[in-house]
């Protein structure tokens, strides 16, 4: 039996305890935690753009009887609905039997990603070599894009209004592109340098060709890509000047380790908070609370523009709700909850110095709950209410849901931002939980599948509490 005073300590302290370890006996938890991976590692392979994440999401809430819905249309009780805001934000509603008065529960997620942007003149050649110039997008290092397989994804909008899609380097039979570096033997001077100007963003130039055009005047290897590109697409080097084109790692969601119990991808941040939120609402059954799911894009560059979480679409659609079902906007807003899901840093054993272990996310230790986020003293953060904090509290381990309280890294080593603050200032009660991830913003990140299934979870006790 356990003695008293060791029952005693495991009441009064606050231990973090890993999946595994709460689940021992439960294969049945661990294999379904597995299971949930597959289908979200297939999500991420289809949508490495806004726009494609968008799309890959449409498809999901159709399948589960959501309808397309535009600002002004119809609302009743019972309605499963989207707003497809240009392509590239969306929302995800369900209308349920309580008084809209009482307020949404809402979980918010990004899906854009850092990436690297080609320019609107992006097209040159140099020396019998043709490129493309970008301008990164996001907090990259740069340093981790170079000779890695890089695939070109995004949409070209024609004079005409005519809309081109593109995307190559994602099938096995599509050709890849490259970013060049320097041999070591050449790059004594260059390995002096610090990490973040070692590679300067002028440089990352995306190599596209080699092979002339025959015949062709000046300009050869690049006249080729471009009459290659208007053979397939149609689109001329004009076309560039209105069209969002953006340069991703041609790598697919693998299975790490020796037990697969990890996945490695690129755009964790944040599709691995925005795919359990979705699958949440999709099955959660409890249809007494409305419920609204956000897809946002722009976060990585500040939440600004009219897709971003600062745009005022979001008040808009309560504000439709609410004179819909016989609310007042301010009301609902006062009574809402919502769950602000964002990724946090996984604690880093080999680079130990920039994490307070005690407050960092552990890898297997579940969904990670952050009561604020910023940088260095708590600048530009929502710092949620002891209060609301209490409340989630109660929900997750009500449902049994594994957590963590996580901070991302040490005090003056950093600090990063979420779309948080930008709900929390309509009134909402808001805090951030999200998915540790290794090495984010790199080309090719790192999740472990028992914290993603421990997401969807979290979720799902949010949205029936």
């Amino acid at each position: 039996m356990m003695s008293e005073n060791k029952k005693s300590y495991e009441e009064l302290t606050y231990k973090k305890k890993s999946f595994y370890e709460v689940f021992e006996n439960d294969t049945a938890m661990v294999d379904a935690a597995y299971d949930y991976a597959h289908d979200y590692m297939r999500y991420l392979d289809a949508a490495k753009t806004e726009r494609e994440a968008v799309t890959a999401a449409i498809a999901l809430a159709e399948a589960k009887g959501y309808r397309a819905w535009s600002l002004g249309d119809e609302v009743k009780v019972g309605d499963r609905l989207y707003f497809n805001n240009r392509g590239k934000n969306l929302f995800l509603m369900q209308i349920g039997s309580e008084p809209i008065n009482s307020g949404i529960r809402i979980v918010a997620a990004h899906i854009d990603s850092p990436r690297l942007d080609l320019k609107p003149c992006p097209l040159y050649e140099d020396n019998g070599m043709g490129f493309l110039k970008t301008h990164y997008y996001g907090g990259v290092r740069k340093y981790q894009w170079v000779t890695v397989p890089l695939a070109l994804h995004g949409v070209v909008i024609k004079a005409d209004g005519e809309t081109v899609n593109v995307a190559i380097g994602e099938d096995d039979s599509d050709p890849i592109f490259y970013i060049n570096d320097l041999l070591p033997h050449l790059g004594a001077a260059q390995s002096e340098k610090p990490l973040g100007s070692a590679i300067p963003g002028e440089k990352l130039n995306v190599l596209i060709g080699s092979r002339p055009l025959a015949d062709a005047e000046k300009d050869a290897v690049k006249i080729h890509a471009l009459k290659l590109l208007n053979d397939k697409y149609g689109i001329t080097e004009r076309d560039f000047l209105s069209a969002e084109l953006c340069v991703v790692p041609a790598l697919k969601a693998r299975d790490v380790g020796f037990d697969r119990s990890m996945i490695a991808a690129y755009g964790h941040d944040d599709r691995v908070c925005a795919y359990p939120a979705m699958t949440a609402l999709f099955t959660e059954e409890n249809d007494t609370h409305t419920k609204m799911v956000i897809l946002a894009d722009k976060e990585e560059t500040g939440s600004d523009g009219v897709t971003g979480m600062q745009c005022e679409v979001i008040l808009d659609l309560i504000d439709t709700l609410a004179d819909a079902l016989g609310g007042k906007s301010a009301i609902v807003r006062a009574n809402s909850k919502c769950l602000s899901s964002d990724v946090t840093a996984n604690y880093e054993p080999n680079f130990s110095d920039v994490f307070e272990i005690r407050n960092s996310s552990i890898i297997n230790c579940g969904v990670s709950v952050s009561k604020y986020t910023g940088a260095r003293g708590k600048s530009s953060t929502n710092d949620a209410t002891a209060e609301y904090t209490a409340w989630l509290r109660r929900v997750l381990d009500g449902a049994g849901v594994v957590w963590q309280i996580a901070e991302l890294g040490a005090v003056d080593a950093g600090g990063g931002g979420t779309v948080a603050k930008y709900l929390s200032v309509h009134n909402i009660d808001t805090i951030d939980i999200g998915v540790g991830v290794t090495a984010m913003h790199a080309p090719y990140e790192l999740i472990s599948k028992a914290d993603l299934y421990e997401a969807h979870r979290a979720f799902a006790a949010f949205f029936r509490a």
